[in-house]
């Protein structure tokens, strides 16, 4: 068998013969950009509203995706203008954690720079849109100042990783955030050129640095594709854990965090029309000690940076090397680079997806308190002054922050003196407090696809409340009001929302048209299946009605989920016994 230094070494060789796609022109990209500086200060300081293809691929390293207004496209093509360029830029928040001070920075630029609007992503970080070229350089510079950072919220590395956000139950709760943190600093990309960029200017880069020394985990080219990590608490499976590329399943005895069940290859991307691109659940690997984490996920890493597919974009997630190659294998390869063996991996148990929202105690006395935010979208409407309120108590309370895998956000360390002001100041501003307010919404997610997202064929953001509004409507008129259904629609089939988890999946086809899927479960730890192709936005819920009556009059002792029951029955018995059923139940 082959070394890994042989491994890297043939990959750089062929790297250097790839043919003209898409794979081998990023790769390409990475390895000429000089550690990620490229033409980036130089086409900063062009008076431009955007930047060229090459640096595009660069700037995601730095946290930020150009984008453009498409809802603006048609006008201004008619108008002969150029189109609305503008920006995401995505802050690298591990475990969802950030100060009140840090919280009121983001609120802050995104008024002075963005849209006025700040978005939860469905990995625990803040994103601002509406960034114009020029004020780039000033909001990475103050959120940098703030102590976060956009670094490698974006780009072939690793991205933010995910940890279990609430302080409930024990001490071992608080270190699974310690260690999410942990790893996001030690997987982050070590080149000088984020600094030397947007934080103090100063090049400390020299000709004779070598991928030892500036990159020595990742090397000139860095991975193959996004890489993903996160961090569950036993039990609670908020993180999607199954989804991640690394999730690292806490082991705790007596109160006390002994370890982890490492769970490998896992993703949710996927292309139309193209099968051998797939979502994928991860598979345990090994049980490894608190004290191995950080290596391991390392190790993992190099061999996903020296086996992934460089060739292909579409299949270059480190899950294809899992399916393909298989566990055994897999962690052969960890344990020869490790230099010892690891354990066999635990079994790994779910009963449940807390949204941690409402009032909570935490295990220190304090109390944090969960607030839902609709697809994560902090902004002010007519009838729920939501960015306002929650600016107001952030500034006069100074709880500290936690953002949520399903993108709302929880206030923490609230003493029990504080918690009635904090509620009618809530009040004053239309927030509720109260979970079973919600409604069936409560457990529904969206990407924001249109009209920033340049990969997004359908509405996602804009079009779920509708959807859910009617489906609560048809569900209600069926006695099964309050029944817990997830959710999760996405503009392309990428997966961003995790909508192949679940019980019910949204994921667009084109304009107005979604694949609808069902059948996964509520600890999402299945997936789910397509169960109609093509289906009109305005056609979903009158879908949907035939299999909830199904639900309601044929579950097992009442307590059986939608996502069970479907996958119990199975996708063409549920299409049949629909065809049967009759026209009014």
């Amino acid at each position: 068998m082959s070394t890994p230094d042989q491994d890297k070494s043939e990959q750089e060789q062929t790297l250097l013969h790839l043919g003209p796609g898409e794979g081998s022109k990023v790769e390409h990209i990475k390895v000429e950009s000089n550690y990620l500086r490229g033409q980036i200060v130089e086409e900063l300081a062009q008076d431009t509203p955007r930047f060229t293809e090459d640096q595009v691929q660069l700037i995601k390293f730095h946290g930020m995706y150009q984008q453009e207004d498409r809802d603006a496209r048609q006008a201004r093509k008619a108008a002969g203008a150029e189109k609305a360029y503008q920006f995401m830029i995505r802050s690298r928040i591990p475990g969802g954690a950030l100060t009140a001070e840090q919280y009121l920075v983001q609120d802050d630029l995104s008024e002075r720079y963005g849209n006025q609007t700040m978005r939860i992503t469905t990995r625990q970080s803040f994103q601002l849109h509406g960034i114009l070229k020029g004020n780039i350089h000033a909001t990475i510079h103050k959120i940098n100042e703030s102590l976060l950072s956009t670094l490698a919220a974006c780009g072939d590395v690793n991205r933010n990783v995910m940890a279990c956000p609430a302080p409930v139950s024990s001490r071992a709760q608080a270190q699974i955030q310690e260690i999410a943190h942990k790893l996001a600093m030690h997987l982050a990309p070590k080149s000088s050129a984020y600094h030397e960029i947007w934080v103090d200017g100063e090049k400390v880069h020299s000709s004779e640095d070598t991928d030892e020394t500036v990159e020595p985990m990742y090397g000139q080219t860095y991975l193959p594709r996004k890489f993903k990590v996160g961090v569950a608490y036993p039990g609670d499976n908020c993180i999607d854990v199954f989804t991640q590329d690394i999730g690292f399943v806490a082991r705790v005895e007596d109160e006390q965090l002994v370890g982890f069940t490492v769970v490998i290859g896992g993703g949710m991307g996927a292309t139309h029309g193209k099968k051998d691109t797939f979502p994928r659940l991860g598979n345990p690997l090994a049980d490894v000690t608190v004290e191995q984490v950080l290596k391991v996920a390392e190790t993992i890493i190099t061999v996903q940076r020296d086996y992934g597919d460089r060739a292909n974009r579409r299949h270059a997630r480190m899950k294809y090397v899992v399916e393909e190659r298989g566990i055994p294998w897999f962690r052969q390869q960890v344990e020869e680079r490790l230099g010892y063996q690891l354990s066999d991996p635990s079994e790994v148990h779910f009963h449940d997806v807390d949204h941690h929202l409402g009032w909570h105690q935490q295990f220190d006395g304090k109390w944090f308190l969960g607030l839902h935010v609709e697809n994560g979208r902090l902004k002010d409407t007519e009838t729920l002054r939501l960015k306002s309120g929650l600016r107001t108590v952030i500034q006069e309370f100074r709880p500290n922050i936690r953002l949520t895998p399903q993108q709302n956000i929880l206030l923490i360390d609230i003493p029990s003196e504080q918690r009635a002001a904090i509620e009618a100041r809530l009040q004053e501003f239309g927030i509720m407090t109260d979970p079973e307010a919600i409604g069936a919404y409560r457990y529904a997610m969206a990407c924001p696809a249109l009209p920033t997202c340049g990969l997004a064929v359908a509405e996602a953001e804009r079009a779920l409340p509708g959807v859910v509004k009617q489906l609560e409507t048809n569900l209600n008129e069926l006695g099964l009001a309050g029944e817990k259904i997830s959710f999760r629609m996405t503009g392309c089939p990428n997966g961003c929302a995790r909508p192949y988890m679940g019980d019910v999946g949204f994921v667009g086809r084109s304009k107005d048209l979604y694949n609808v899927h069902v059948g996964g479960d509520w600890q999402n730890t299945r997936l789910n299946t397509v169960y109609a192709q093509n289906v009109n936005v305005k056609d979903i819920p009158a879908l949907l009605q035939p299999l909830f009556t199904l639900w309601r009059d044929e579950r097992q002792s009442g307590e059986e989920g939608f996502g069970d029951f479907c996958h119990r029955v199975g996708i063409e018995q549920l299409k049949e016994r629909v065809t049967a059923q009759p026209a009014a139940r």
